[in-house]
């Protein structure tokens, strides 16, 4: 507060101006705390574990949770090779390759899901080859791991390619030098090095998934116990049971936080290592 008051006073005949800029700022603050602190405010029920413990809500919890962290650790598993390839490699048309991966992020949900429906659905453009193999994932749990995973894997793997880019070359260089090979490299330099860039993309792909709706309601559907995850219990409460929505609204709410400042916690650690 004191270096608040002490910039307004340096700011002498032009302190005035000052509000051209507090202004907008808090008008824009505003608009991101109030419903934030409405949700809390309507949350506050004593029956509001009660919701929060129902069958529903656990169902939901559940799922949400499982799948959340199957999407994040097929991410890490498929991702991490592909972000090193990206990020250390040189060749052709892999700025189109980057353009794809990052589509997914700017994308609207209904069109992500809708893709994920025509592609893979049983009348989709690969669902007949599929169906011939057994395989039908519409409105199935795999079905929302897929949906999590198109929409929230990219995060991900931009974080894990922007931590590879920066290692210093002339470490990778070094050790070659030393006889390490292609796999020794990524093993023992690269991933520990990169290593707090993947524990962030890891973290914001999680949460992602955990907060994933639109693709997931086309090509997963709404089954309770099947592909019911904590957002879908959130629509469907919101008509019927608004308790439950609010009770997993404030959980989410919770969850992104802790995990977001985590987030920002590693990437502050990470500056001051730098």
């Amino acid at each position: 507060m004191t270096k608040f008051k002490d910039s307004v006073n340096r700011s002498g005949r032009d302190g005035h101006l000052i509000w051209v800029f507090i202004l907008p700022s808090v008008i824009l603050l505003a608009l991101f705390a109030l419903p934030f602190f409405a949700l809390f405010e309507r949350s506050i029920d004593p029956a509001f574990f009660t919701y929060a413990f129902s069958e529903q809500a656990l169902k939901a919890l559940r799922l949400s949770l499982t799948t959340s962290t199957m999407t994040t650790l097929l991410t890490i598993l498929f991702g991490t090779p592909f972000a090193y390839v990206l990020a250390r490699w040189r060749f052709r048309f892999k700025s189109w390759l980057e353009l794809v991966i990052d589509l997914p992020i700017v994308l609207p949900p209904s069109v992500a899901g809708l893709s994920l429906l025509i592609a893979f659905g049983r009348r989709g453009l690969f669902g007949s080859a599929l169906s011939m193999l057994g395989i039908s994932l519409p409105f199935t749990t795999t079905a929302v791991v897929l949906a999590q995973a198109f929409v929230a894997a990219p995060l991900y793997v931009r974080s894990a390619r922007i931590g590879f880019a920066e290692i210093d070359q002339q470490l990778e260089e070094a050790a070659q030098v030393e006889g390490a090979n292609q796999w020794q490299l990524f093993r023992e330099v690269m991933l520990p090095l990169a290593g707090r860039a993947l524990l962030s993309g890891a973290i914001l792909t999680w949460t992602r998934a955990l907060g994933e709706f639109g693709a997931t309601i086309l090509f997963a559907g709404n089954l309770e116990g099947v592909t019911q995850t904590m957002p879908m219990a959130i629509y469907l409460g919101f008509e019927s049971k608004l308790g439950i929505a609010l009770a997993l609204s404030v959980m989410l709410v919770i969850v992104s936080a802790v995990l977001l400042g985590l987030t920002r916690k590693l990437g502050r650690e990470e500056e001051r290592g730098s």
